[in-house]
């Protein structure tokens, strides 16, 4: 009876053992890149809609600064504007009397050339038209010098107003990247200043996982292979698919948080794996990996 009873807690064990989870390769905790969003402007945050867990797209606006100041500095730098397009009409309406000027006194110097010629005309006449002549010349120069005075006025204005457009612009809070709202740290009602943070995105679509493998355990993995991602779950161990994107060119010493499968081996070398997540990857779970069972897959197929 003994001897059957002893048979039977053997056969248990086996079987235990047999249907024990295979010990990982490597342990280690997800990660993903966090980007802080700062304000570009400076004023009070008229609205704010960035909540902490939703999703944001790319190009979405999610805030505006107030925008008052700029507003009327616009509007005052377009009331310059408009001023000196009234001036640049008046120049146009002074070229065209001097421009007339001058053919109608050319035209009276071709006569008195004539007439003096003939000697119809005195010499002094002749004399005068060509001073008039010299004037109107004159006129007209210093009223292309007054146009290119104008251009550049005109350059300096168009200059600030496309300054004010971009700061305008800047006052608009636009999301940047696609990704989910860890952290908020503003308030609609505050007053920001250019670069203060306003919250924290990261794009919890594909998560990084980083851990950290023996020396001995190099030769057996490379970029660009998968491997098998265990994480814990209500029923157990779930298992899903991670990719080797970059392995470390160095050695550390073993972070403590981190036990690796041989305690004797003090350095190691940090490796990170691409993973997708189907909405149950967290930033900073933990996960176990195994390289192998990854590989013996791949070797079937």
């Amino acid at each position: 009876m003994k001897t059957k009873i002893n048979i039977i807690i053997i056969m248990a064990a086996i079987a235990a053992s047999c249907s024990r989870q295979p010990s990982a390769d490597a342990y280690g905790n997800f990660e993903a890149t966090e980007t802080t969003i700062s304000a570009e402007a400076n004023g009070r945050i008229l609205y704010f809609s960035a909540e902490e867990g939703s999703v944001l797209q790319q190009g979405d606006t999610i805030g505006l600064i107030d925008t008052t100041d700029l507003h009327l500095k616009r509007n005052q730098l377009l009331a310059q504007r408009a001023a000196m397009a009234s001036r640049r009409l008046n120049l146009d309406a002074q070229a065209a009397v001097y421009s007339q000027q001058q053919q109608n006194l050319e035209k009276d110097r071709v006569r008195i050339s004539a007439l003096v010629k003939e000697q119809a005309a005195t010499p002094k006449q002749l004399d005068d038209i060509d001073g008039a002549l010299a004037l109107a010349k004159r006129q007209g120069q210093v009223v292309t010098s007054q146009y290119s005075s104008l251009s550049d006025e005109l350059r300096t204005l168009d200059a600030q107003l496309k300054q004010v457009e971009e700061s305008l612009r800047r006052c608009y809070i636009v999301n940047p990247v696609k990704g989910t709202v860890l952290t908020r740290l503003a308030e609609a009602g505050e007053i920001t200043a250019f670069g203060k943070p306003l919250y924290r995105i990261a794009d919890l679509s594909t998560m990084e996982l980083r851990v950290y493998i023996s020396g001995n355990m190099l030769s057996q993995i490379k970029t660009g292979e998968t491997a098998a991602v265990l994480i814990d779950s209500p029923d157990g161990l779930k298992e899903l698919q991670g990719t080797i994107t970059w392995v470390s060119p160095s050695a550390e010493f073993t972070p403590k948080i981190i036990q690796t499968r041989d305690e004797r081996v003090n350095l190691v070398y940090a490796v990170k794996l691409r993973v997708i997540n189907d909405g149950s990857l967290k930033i900073a779970m933990p996960a176990e990996v195994n390289f192998s069972k990854a590989q013996s897959a791949v070797n079937e197929q």
